[in-house]
């Protein structure tokens, strides 16, 4: 059995009618859950969220932020108990911004209702204060993204979340944002306005932390069943008040990107995403590449799927070999991730290279990775990201060798070999540019363009060369593949 990670979103769109329908029918827990939700939200004199997600013909009729952060929340605990029922087990549960009250509630440190009241408590707040901010998607890596913040000079304006390599969000007055965002197009860097009803991660809510703390229901906590770890806390959560993790995380920076890779690093080899559509596990991709991300409810019938995966993971211990079409056309529910191309770019040397041709930015949420591939949702889906179309699980056929063994000829190769990989134009890569220090393409992402290089050139050893790695210029790497293979021809 794989180590899998259950991974919960934060503020996406509002999930679509039936989407919980045959969940539902099938398991006891999940209707028990439901019902649960219902009745807290009945409580606070909120109507009844099930009825929607059960029936296939219902409809969305803007009844506000709370009935939205419920819906969300029921479609995260529905799927982590399909996933418990179906015999997966997660060794550690994740949440995205207020994912991460889902997460508790999934792992068993609090329970269904109280979960559902906090949601609701937060959001009362947030409007309360009514702040005038705004967040930003932006294209780049955090340590970017917190120059440009810091650019404007104000303590409400910064670096908000890290969710991917390429890809962070920026918290701010609006005012303030719009001019990052008039920089950051200047920059060449790719952004996009987040809708969202409650923009957070900013000092500014700080106040609005204050009153969640002080009306806020106290509520009964435990240790739980399962491991949550804490984006923004940046460890696990252990003996911890959930009213105080809830309203800390308002002015805390969320660092998704660490927390993925640290889970990885341990061990965890599936990240699962207890929810409609990839969104988290576009941030997995992207950050760890080749790992195996799954989204169940994006499959025609996500049990099958779950069951499909656990025979499969009892036969070849693990789940990568089969990359099956999803039925609904919305891509695989195994999802075999090649390393994500990125565009790179540096504050010290603007302006990064435009955005491929054909390219589409698509409506956003902060809990979604931002990229230039097709939506993998409907249109009302909040996902997107900065990077470019995600390459297919198969890497294409390496062409033959050019005859043209001299520098100028392989430093072209390597130019176009990279370029496509990092969505970069070819002639824009310096030969002399730092590929971690400049172009910002991070270790593992090196280690799988020298394995490309090797196979290009027939020269298995290189893989080997570490020094390639801490060097990391097209030049060194150049005159590597020359002499190397001067040397193969002289043998």
């Amino acid at each position: 059995m794989v180590d899998s990670v259950f991974v919960m979103p934060g503020t996406v769109a509002a999930p679509r009618a039936g989407v919980l329908s045959e969940l539902h029918h099938r398991y006891e827990t999940v209707r028990e859950a439901l019902s649960r939700i219902d009745k807290a939200a009945g409580e606070m004199g909120l109507p009844p969220i099930s009825a929607r997600l059960i029936e296939r013909d219902g409809t969305n009729d803007g009844r506000g932020p709370e009935v939205q952060y419920l819906e969300i929340f029921a479609v995260s605990i529905a799927t982590h108990h399909m996933l418990i029922a179906e015999g997966v087990k997660p060794v550690a549960i994740v949440g995205q911004s207020i994912g991460e009250l889902w997460a508790l509630a999934a792992g068993g440190h609090l329970s269904v209702e109280d979960a559902a009241r906090l949601a609701v408590a937060r959001s009362q707040v947030l409007t309360r204060q009514n702040w005038d901010g705004k967040m930003l998607a932006v294209g780049v890596d955090g340590r970017r993204a917190e120059s440009l913040a810091g650019l404007m000079n104000h303590p409400d304006l910064v670096l908000a979340c890290e969710n991917a390599p390429r890809q962070s969000v920026i918290s701010g007055p609006e005012r303030l944002i719009e001019q990052v965002e008039r920089v950051a197009d200047a920059f060449g860097w790719p952004s996009l306005p987040l809708d969202v009803p409650h923009p957070t991660h900013t000092p500014a809510m700080a106040q609005a932390a204050r009153d969640l703390r002080a009306t806020a229901p106290r509520v009964p906590y435990g240790s739980g069943r399962w491991r949550v770890c804490s984006p923004w806390l940046g460890r696990d959560i252990g003996d911890d008040d959930p009213v105080d993790l809830v309203a800390g995380a308002l002015t805390a920076r969320v660092r998704m990107l660490h927390t993925i890779r640290e889970l990885h690093a341990a061990g965890a080899d599936a990240f699962v995403e207890c929810g409609e559509w990839p969104v988290v596990t576009k941030f997995v991709e992207a950050s760890i590449p080749g790992v195996q991300c799954v989204v169940p409810l994006s499959e025609g019938d996500p049990v099958e799927a779950v069951r499909a995966l656990l025979a499969e993971s009892a036969d070849v211990g693990g789940f990568r070999s089969r990359p099956s079409p999803s039925s609904t056309g919305h891509g695989p529910a195994v999802r075999v991730s090649a390393p994500a191309p990125v565009r790179a770019a540096s504050v010290s040397a603007p302006p990064a290279p435009a955005p491929s041709a054909g390219v589409a930015m698509t409506p956003a949420s902060y809990t979604a990775p931002v990229t230039h591939a097709a939506p993998a949702a409907p249109a009302q889906e909040v996902a997107v990201v900065v990077a470019a179309a995600a390459p297919a699980a198969v890497a294409p056929a390496v062409p033959p060798v050019s005859a043209g063994l001299d520098y100028d000829s392989v430093l072209t190769e390597l130019r176009t070999l990279y370029g496509d990989f990092l969505g970069y134009p070819a002639d824009l890569l310096g030969e002399d540019d730092g590929l971690e220090s400049e172009l910002g393409v991070e270790s593992l992402k090196q280690v799988v363009l020298l394995g490309r290089v090797s196979d290009r050139f027939d020269l298995p050893d290189l893989r080997a060369n570490s020094s390639l790695l801490t060097v990391g210029t097209l030049r060194r790497i150049a005159e590597t593949v020359v002499q190397a293979r001067a040397e193969a021809a002289a043998r």
